[in-house]
């Protein structure tokens, strides 16, 4: 195929050329077009697809100029780079005006799907929890499991019925949890470190003396706590619980009658005994309802209660979604905490 070479376009100044090789190469006084390196096509940008649909649209170098708000020459000398890009002229003039090519028809339409997906990739996937289909898997020990996911549960099937939990122990959790993505969100008192995760605290409670009222009184003071046997916890794949390290701590040393490797564990073990059991205040109006509990004898560190994620969540709306949900649960759990407590645990 070949034409004539277009006259009185203004694709680009004398000086312009001199820079940006012609196109095209005449052969038997007629121009053609010289095949283009294949590597021209990383050339191209949004706003020269998005100035050359202008040009399109309004058949006019001068109309697209105004349109997008920029000078001709900038229209001209962006049609240039394209002519050198695509190995067509584009436009051609016609009486007082210009007309697309059979390629630029064409090529209009790609650069408008090409636009598209453009900006499909600067906006973030809109999240509907109603048509939304996602497994999530969420890291916990017993303790923050029930605590807390039940009430997750509850809104996720209410308003996200196509996205389901998976739920796994957390044990000590280590950051490689969610390097690897093993999970999603970690809730735990005891946050990996790394500078690749993000924590948030979700509330503060503490720790209280729990005991069998049926069988037992209170520990009046630190003699008499000593004086007790107690139910100690040390999960499987880690260390005695933090608070076990407090006790070290503080050199106070306990006739321990049997440890478990999880909060469920311990009611059936203290039911009809005289055993205690530091454990979480918020415990109280779930697992540990039916027994009373006291201020131990000694002063015991908070324990706060965090969600924690990788970096590379931050921005994903579904996510966001999830944990929204999760500090949502956490103050309910303590608008409807049992009205028998005697101090609130804080949230944050």
């Amino acid at each position: 195929m070949c034409w004539r070479k277009p006259l009185g376009l203004a694709f680009a100044s004398t000086k312009k050329r001199a820079i940006v090789a012609d196109p095209f190469i005449k052969i038997n006084n007629a121009f053609i077009m010289e095949p283009m390196n294949d590597f021209d096509y990383l050339s191209l940008d949004g706003r020269a697809l998005r100035l050359f649909i202008a040009v399109l649209e309004a058949g006019s170098v001068t109309a697209a100029a105004e349109r997008l708000g920029v000078t001709q020459s900038a229209v001209s000398h962006t049609l240039e780079k394209l002519r050198n890009i695509t190995g067509d002229p584009l436009f051609v003039k016609s009486g007082r005006g210009i007309v697309a090519t059979a390629y630029a028809e064409t090529l209009g339409e790609r650069a408008r799907t090409v636009l598209e997906g453009m900006k499909a990739i600067a906006q973030p996937p809109d999240f509907d929890p109603v048509t939304a289909r996602r497994e999530f898997t969420v890291a916990a020990n017993d303790f923050q499991r029930d605590l807390l996911l039940p009430r997750v549960l509850r809104s996720l099937c209410e308003e996200a019925p196509g996205i389901r939990l998976r739920v796994i122990p957390a044990g000590i959790p280590e950051v490689e949890l969610l390097r690897e993505d093993r999970c999603d969100l970690i809730i735990t008192p005891r946050p990996p470190q790394g500078s690749d995760v993000h924590t948030e605290q979700l509330l503060e409670d503490r720790l209280v003396c729990f005991y069998d009222r049926r069988q037992t009184q209170p520990p009046r003071d630190l003699a008499a706590y000593l004086a007790a046997r107690h139910i100690g916890l040390q999960y499987e794949d880690s260390e005695k619980a933090d608070f076990e390290k407090q006790f070290r701590a503080l050199g106070i040393h306990r006739d321990v009658a049997v440890v478990v490797d999880n909060v469920a564990g311990i009611p059936a073990f203290m039911r009809g005994t005289g055993l205690l059991a530091i454990l979480p205040s918020l415990l109280d109006s779930g697992l540990m309802r039916e027994f009373a509990w006291c201020e131990p004898p000694f002063d015991l560190d908070a324990l706060p209660l965090f969600q924690v994620w990788h970096r590379r969540h931050d921005e994903d709306a579904a996510h966001r979604w999830l944990r929204s949900k999760l500090t949502a649960a956490a103050g309910d759990v303590i608008i409807n905490r049992s009205p028998r407590a005697q101090w609130k645990p804080k949230i944050k």
